[in-house]
């Protein structure tokens, strides 16, 4: 099987970036979930921040982050994260979150302040938020939509026959699907993301369905990378892609009509989003 090496760069960014986080108090998904970039973004000045805490009310198979129950919101945390932003110097900031099903409305009121509070405090940044599902509710999504986000993304994580073996039993692949259109249809302009975990043990043309469903609900913006099993109790990786296929993939998802895609082993969600955010909107 093909190894992935990885090189961390502890450059003097790197540490900025590592002082600002340990002063904010925040979680970032780059340590949380293990993220194989975390050298180069954190080595060039940038960071995906995690809201609402490091313990996700779900547990999917693929996935890093901690689950059990969560402790109360954090009220201070949307300026913390804001000033980090400033501190930092950002034009384009990434804000995600673990799911939070024992909210009444599963943390949308704390993204929207969290948006709000990062263009008070930072005019003109571009905010990109990664959102849980939110269970399907159209009116907690309005709530982060009319915050002003200028990127929404959501993850459908794998092919449609997978999802129930991969992801939590309360998520669901036309449900996430069902959420891209929905931030579409709210979002005044607003670009859409989703990505693809490969290497879980799905087909190839279940692939291309998958970014077929994407392209139906309007997505802009592909993610494919490869899946890399965290730790042995976690779901079994079945295979490692070649570059030669993530460029593959890459071809059949420009024709399909993306406007932007990152594919590459490494590549997470957030991974190169600037760039490819630039390239959907001048598109």
């Amino acid at each position: 099987m093909e190894k992935i090496r990885l090189r961390i760069r502890l450059n003097d960014k790197y540490r900025s970036v590592a002082g600002i986080v340990r002063w904010s108090g925040a979680a970032t998904v780059c340590e949380e979930a293990l993220c194989p970039n975390i050298g180069e973004c954190w080595g060039s000045g940038t960071a995906t921040f995690m809201i609402m805490g490091d313990i996700c009310t779900r547990g999917c198979r693929f996935c890093y982050v901690k689950s059990g129950r969560p402790g109360p919101l954090d009220p201070g945390e949307p300026v913390r994260i804001a000033l980090s932003v400033k501190r930092m110097g950002l034009d384009y900031v990434t804000i995600t979150s673990v799911d939070r099903d024992d909210l009444p409305d599963g943390g949308a009121e704390h993204y929207a302040k969290t948006i709000r509070a990062v263009k008070r405090i930072n005019p003109g940044v571009i905010v990109e938020v990664l959102i849980p599902d939110f269970q399907g509710r159209p009116e907690h999504l309005r709530k982060v939509l009319e915050a002003g986000p200028e990127v929404v993304a959501h993850n459908i994580e794998t092919v449609e026959r997978l999802t129930p073996r991969v992801r939590d039993r309360r998520a669901g692949y036309r449900q996430s699907l069902e959420v891209l259109r929905m931030a579409k249809d709210f979002g005044s302009g607003v670009v859409t993301k989703s990505s693809i975990l490969l290497g879980m043990g799905e087909e190839w043309e279940e692939v291309l369905e998958a970014m077929e469903d994407l392209r139906s609900v309007g997505v802009d913006i592909l993610v494919l990378s490869q899946y890399l099993r965290p730790s042995p109790r976690h779901y079994p990786l079945v295979k490692m892609y070649t570059m030669e296929e993530f460029k593959e993939l890459e071809r059949e998802a420009r024709r399909m009509g993306f406007k932007a895609v990152v594919a590459h082993p490494l590549a997470r969600t957030s991974y190169k989003a600037k760039e490819a955010y630039m390239e959907a909107v001048s598109s």
